[in-house]
Formats: C-alpha cells, sequence, structure tokens
C-alpha cells in the first residue's frame, strides 16, 4: 500500500462532451480492484470493431501528420497483432507507424525495458528526431518510464488504459502476477520510488470506468504537470478498437 493517498485534483477532459470535470482521486487504500472474473466479459469489447468500421470515413477525416515515427506497443499477454488496426489507420494518416517486435508482451519490465530502450535510440537516431510512443495498457506503462529515462528521444507518450501507480497490483490479473512469482507490494513500491523523478515530455492519458480490467483511479496521473486525460466508455480490450480513442490520438499526436 501507499503510506498516504493521492490527494490532488486534476481537470479530465472528456472526449465525449466538450467540457472539464474536477476529479479528486480516492485513497489507494478505497480502491476496488477489477476479479479475475470480469477478465470473462472482456470479448464484448471486440464489439467496437463494429463501430470502428462504421466510423472509418469519419476518421479518415482526422488531420494528416507529416511522416513523423509513432510506436505502439502492446499490453500484458498480447503482441503486435492486438495493435494492427491502430496501426494500419494511422499509416494512412501518414505517420511512420512500427510495433514492438518483441513477440507477446510477458510482462516481465525488467527484462523488457533494456529493449525497448534500444528500440526508441535506434528510431531517434535513425530519423533525427524525438519519437511518439503510443502504449496500450502495460505498453503504455513502458512507455511511461522510457519517457522517464530517456526524454530527449520522446516527442510524447500516449497512453490507453494504463497504469500510473500500482502496477499490476490493481489489476483483474494481479492473480496471475502472483502465480508468476511476482511480488506485487515490492512492484508498487518501486513504482512509487520511481514517480518521484518527473516525466518531463507531454502525455495523453486516456482511460474508461468501466474498463473491467484496471482500476480506472491507477490510470489518472497526478503526478506529472505536462498531462492531458480524456476518459471515453469502453471496456479495457475495447480501448484499442474505439473509434473515439483513435480520435484523441490522432489529435494529440498533432500537439507536441
Amino acid at each position: 500500500m501507499l503510506s498516504s493517498c493521492v490527494k490532488q485534483t486534476d481537470k479530465i477532459k472528456y472526449s465525449s462532451l466538450a467540457m472539464t470535470h474536477q476529479v479528486k482521486i480516492k485513497c489507494m487504500q478505497k480502491i476496488i480492484t477489477p476479479s479475475l472474473f470480469s477478465l470473462i466479459r472482456q470479448p464484448v469489447g471486440f464489439l467496437e470493431l463494429t463501430r470502428l468500421l462504421w466510423n472509418y470515413s469519419d476518421l479518415m477525416k482526422q488531420p494528416l501528420g507529416h511522416g513523423e515515427i509513432v510506436l505502439v506497443w502492446p499490453g500484458f499477454g498480447t503482441n503486435d497483432q492486438f495493435t494492427s488496426l491502430l496501426r494500419f489507420f494511422f499509416k494512412k494518416l501518414n505517420y511512420q507507424v512500427y510495433g514492438w517486435g518483441l513477440g507477446v508482451n510477458h510482462g516481465d519490465a525488467l527484462k523488457l525495458f533494456p529493449k525497448v530502450k534500444k528500440q526508441v535510440k535506434y528510431w531517434a537516431e535513425k530519423s533525427g528526431q524525438a519519437i511518439n510512443i503510443i502504449g496500450w495498457s502495460m505498453g503504455g506503462f513502458m512507455a511511461r518510464e522510457t519517457a522517464r529515462e530517456i526524454p530527449k528521444n520522446v516527442s510524447q507518450v500516449i497512453t490507453i488504459g494504463s497504469p500510473v501507480i500500482g502496477g499490476p497490483k490493481y489489476s483483474a490479473v494481479s492473480k496471475i502476477y502472483r502465480w508468476m512469482g511476482h511480488n506485487l507490494d515490492e512492484i508498487e513500491k518501486k513504482i512509487e520510488k520511481r514517480n518521484k523523478k518527473p516525466i518531463q515530455v507531454p502525455i495523453t492519458a486516456i482511460y474508461s470506468k468501466s474498463d473491467g480490467v484496471l482500476a480506472w483511479e491507477i490510470c489518472v496521473d497526478t503526478l506529472h504537470k505536462h498531462v492531458v486525460h480524456y476518459e471515453v466508455k469502453t471496456s479495457h480490450l475495447g480501448l484499442g478498437f474505439s473509434p473515439e480513442v483513435y480520435k484523441i490520438i490522432a489529435k494529440s499526436l498533432l500537439k507536441k
């Protein structure tokens, strides 16, 4: 558990409403962790695919990029196949988009960090410009931590249902992590310690209160200044196929 509550307030921008809303983050002790049973309901998120296809023509009217490099990193237990539609869409919007090419995200951050940092440095050096990173779930956590360590190589980070605090402890897959031998209390303490070093690049944080995999409160960042939040209504799985999410990302990529 964190030794104290997160008490700051932050303006949360709603994607569906042109307004802001003040949100006070609850104490960590009161956060309700989604149950493993909630994972059974996640396939409903594939219904977002229908909406995505229905809104395709409208989505293609989003402002075009200028050939900037965008890296897209998948969540725990998934791979580049799960982000293929998102990457396809942003290639159509004139971005150079790449998956992470590391197979399934097995959740071991210590083993993955050196590989993703090497990847970001490679593209930054090759292009001569800082890189945009989009991360879904744990992929967003990896993106945040990469930006924390090598900010000169990262232009901005866009997270989709990604934990800011607590790591996997407040998720429906917490039992899976424990079964894998991870000490979730120790992970939480390490993340709390890392968060004391501010992230210096702009962050767009997209979250859903009906996530079902992560407690939505842990996806809200009250620790850093350069963060814009957007709330959408969909499941954790649906976040990767939501047309609202795609529109938010398209607008965010233009703001640097």
